[in-house]
C-alpha cells in the first residue's frame, strides 16, 4: 500500500480514475488544482472517491495571472470540502520561457498572488502544497514566514542544501517522484531528508523520463520508487512504507 501525496487527479479519464479509486494497494491521493475550473472537477472527485482522495484547490502559478478574488471566495465557501490549499507558488518556468524569448516579465502579481492564497490557507488553517523550483523556493521561504500554517509542502523539490537545510528545520515535508530513480539531484535529496518528512507522489499524469519513458504516469510506479527509496536511505521496506503513509496522512490531516 501507498500514498499518492501529489496527483493531478482531475486530468485522467474517468476509466482511469475508476481503477485507482478500486485499487486496494492506493490508499490515498492528494488531488491537486490548476485552477477554479480544475478545483471544481477535483471537489466533483472526492465526492466519487470519498475515501482516497483529499482535494486541494488552488491556482498553478506556470500559466498566465489571472483574477482571483471570486475563485478565492469560492474555496471560503467549499472549506469544508476543500483538504489543503494547492498547487500554489511561483512561475519558475514560465519566467525562464518569456525572458528566453527576450519578453518583458512582472513577478509582482504572482508575489501578490502567492502572499494571497498564504493568507487564505493561514484563514483557513488548510495545508499548502507548494510550486517551487531553485531560486523560488528561498522566495516562497521568506513569504512562509509571515504566516503561521499547520503544514507545508514542496513537491518535485529542487534546490540547493542550505535551503534543504533550513525546510527541514522549518518542518516542511517534501516530496519525491519517480524520477527519483534516474535524478541524481533528486537522489540526494531523498537521502538526506528528515524520515517524518518525506513523502512520495507522481505528479500524474505529467510524464517522466527514464525507466518510465513513453509510459502513462500511475501511482502504480511508487512501488518501485518506494524500492529505490528505501536503497538509498538504508532502511527497510516495509517499515517505510508505513512511514510515508503515515507522513502523507499526517500531512494532510488524515486519521487514516
Amino acid at each position: 500500500m501507498l500514498f499518492d501525496a501529489h496527483i493531478h487527479l482531475e486530468k485522467y479519464d474517468d476509466d482511469e480514475i475508476a481503477t485507482m479509486c478500486a485499487d486496494s494497494s492506493l490508499v490515498g491521493m492528494i488531488a491537486v488544482s490548476m485552477d477554479h475550473a480544475s478545483s471544481r472537477r477535483t471537489l466533483a472527485l472526492k465526492k466519487r472517491c470519498p475515501e482516497k482522495v483529499y482535494a486541494a484547490c488552488g491556482f498553478h502559478p506556470e500559466q498566465p495571472m489571472t483574477e482571483q478574488e471570486a475563485f478565492m471566495a469560492w474555496i471560503e465557501e467549499k472549506q469544508q470540502e476543500i483538504d489543503a490549499i494547492g498547487e500554489i507558488g511561483l512561475p519558475y518556468y514560465l519566467r525562464r520561457e518569456r525572458l528566453a524569448q527576450g519578453k518583458d516579465w512582472n513577478e509582482a502579481p504572482y508575489l501578490a498572488a502567492l502572499d494571497q492564497w498564504l493568507r487564505l490557507a493561514e484563514r483557513l488553517h488548510k495545508p499548502v502544497v507548494l510550486h517551487g523550483v531553485r531560486e523560488d523556493v528561498r522566495t516562497i521561504l521568506s513569504y512562509l514566514d509571515r504566516y503561521s500554517l499547520p503544514r507545508v509542502q514542496f513537491h518535485w523539490l529542487k534546490t540547493d542544501g542550505n535551503t534543504l537545510c533550513q525546510l527541514a528545520e522549518r518542518g516542511i515535508y517534501v516530496s519525491f517522484t519517480p524520477d527519483l530513480l534516474y535524478k541524481e539531484e533528486t537522489r540526494k535529496i531523498a537521502a538526506a531528508y528528515p524520515h517524518h518528512l518525506i513523502l512520495l507522489e507522481t505528479d500524474g499524469p505529467w510524464p517522466h523520463d527514464g525507466p518510465w519513458t513513453g509510459m502513462r504516469t500511475h501511482p502504480s510506479m511508487l512501488e518501485r520508487v518506494l524500492d529505490e527509496l528505501a536503497i538509498l536511505r538504508g532502511e527497510e521496506r516495509e517499515p517505510l512504507r508505513l512511514a510515508l503513509i503515515e507522513n502523507a496522512r499526517r500531512f494532510i490531516g488524515s486519521k487514516g
